[in-house]
């Protein structure tokens, strides 16, 4: 078993933990699924509104890729497709009508388990989109044999959900997985581990069919990218490696082990502002009304806020939604902290008690990093022009620049993009950076641009 101590990086340690309770929610009314969700796909729709759909029932598919379909994760009727600008389809929402009818399939077993039809059954089901290529970050291609597979069961990122916590119940299905996985690749499936808990869950440690690792340090060391850095480098653009989430991997598992889609997930409700901050047994696309956090709690000293952020993921790289808004098909995490909507006079020459800061700017930063804050949505400050200050390379535990990457990316110099590595990065992994920049710059959207700009060019 490998072991590796990251010693850069950046913990922020926020008030809002999850309970360790499960909650199991009502079916929801109403489930949705994003197109937006996706990186690169633009959907072709298979349904209109009031069709009827049941669990599996394909939705909208790939145009690039017509075999990558995107499903229903509940039966019932079409009931509504939102467009945005431009006519972008934002999302499909699905009346559901609690009978949980599904689509009916014929999944391979024993020696019947070859590599061709465990393709075409994720592709059918839907479920194919949970594995993520790197280079690039986005769905991985169905013809193409990954080099390696990796698996984070660690999660560093504020607030985040506990994977050792989400796997209960779930062993066989996890280990199923695993041994599904296995038979993608040719080469290793790597699962790491938080190499400082004593308690990491067995269907970890005794996993079968994987590579165990285990990482310790702080944030974004729970980061698949840095821990693919550390293990097995990408070295080039068609140095193609496979991802997938516990809770994929779980999905997946469930698919084989039972012959039929099941798409029960466990979602974490967290921040300072959530009432409910518990797990809950839900269905992918849920309502975050169904997780019991659409209220807001009420902190006294923080009476200058009024309005609450909810948000899909955590407070670094997830998305901003709405109240009445619904699970991202990769979250597994709903976050509700204050919204920022009032100026606070003369913010900069305050003492900071009670602010987050890495860099000591505010007196907070002299008593430790163990002591939790209320994050809120302020800047703290405006754009303002890119200084090379050196502070980037401490919160990213990579062999890369990423000051110089940044700019590459800005001047669009592929050649220099590719020198600088980044075949090896994804938007989260550059996040902290972000957090940290005293310039505020949306640096994971320019990576996002970059990535982009450098697979259409080929």
């Amino acid at each position: 078993m490998a072991e590796i101590n990251l010693k850069r990086g950046f913990n922020i340690n926020l008030v809002g933990e999850t309970d360790k309770e499960i909650i199991e929610t009502s079916y929801p009314t109403t489930v949705a699924i994003k197109p937006t969700d996706f990186v690169g796909i633009k959907p072709k729709l298979y349904v209109a509104e009031g069709d009827k759909v049941k669990i599996g029932t394909p939705l909208f598919y790939s145009k690039n890729d017509e075999r990558i379909k995107f499903t229903s994760p509940a039966s019932g009727v079409v009931k509504a497709i939102i467009r945005g600008k431009r006519r972008v389809l934002e999302k499909i929402i699905i009346e559901t009508d609690g009978k949980k009818t599904a689509e009916r399939l014929t999944v391979p077993k024993g020696s019947a388990l070859k590599r061709e039809k465990i393709i075409d059954v994720l592709l059918r089901t839907g479920l194919f989109p949970l594995f993520i290529q790197r280079p690039f970050a986005i769905i991985a291609n169905p013809d193409d044999e990954p080099r390696d597979i990796f698996i984070s069961a660690m999660n560093t990122a504020p607030l985040s959900p506990d994977p050792n916590f989400i796997v209960q119940g779930e062993e066989k299905a996890f280990q199923k997985g695993l041994d599904i996985l296995k038979k993608l690749t040719s080469g290793k499936v790597h699962l790491t581990i938080d190499g400082s808990r004593s308690d990491n869950s067995k269907a970890f440690t005794n996993a079968k069919n994987i590579e165990l690792h285990k990482f310790t340090g702080p944030h974004p060391a729970g980061n698949v990218g840095v821990q693919i850095h550390h293990i097995a480098p990408i070295k080039r653009r068609d140095d193609i490696v496979w991802t997938c989430s516990v809770q994929g991997v779980i999905l997946i598992g469930r698919l084989f082990e039972k012959g039929k889609l099941s798409p029960e997930i466990v979602v974490a409700v967290a921040g300072s502002m959530a009432n409910d901050r518990k797990y809950f047994k839900t269905i992918l696309g849920a309502s975050i009304i169904t997780c019991s956090c659409a209220g807001e709690k009420h902190i006294e000293d923080l009476v200058e806020f009024t309005n609450v952020r909810y948000i899909s993921g955590d407070v670094l790289s997830g998305k901003m939604i709405d109240r009445d808004s619904y699970i991202g098909f990769y979250d597994n995490l709903i976050t509700i902290i204050p919204e920022r909507d009032k100026y606070e006079f003369l913010g900069w020459i305050k003492p900071g008690f009670n602010k987050a800061s890495r860099s000591r700017s505010f007196l907070s930063g002299l008593f430790g990093n163990n002591r939790k804050f209320v994050q809120t949505t302020a800047l703290n400050g405006g754009h303002r022009p890119f200084v090379v200050s050196g502070i980037y390379e401490g919160v990213l535990p990579m062999d890369i620049l990423p000051v110089y990457l940044v700019k590459s990316i800005l001047a669009g110099d592929i050649e220099e993009m590719e020198g600088l590595g980044i075949y090896e990065v994804a938007p989260e992994d550059l996040a902290l950076c972000e957090y940290i920049d005293p310039s505020k710059n949306n640096i994971q959207q320019i990576v996002r641009h970059g990535l982009d700009l450098i697979f259409r060019e080929g």
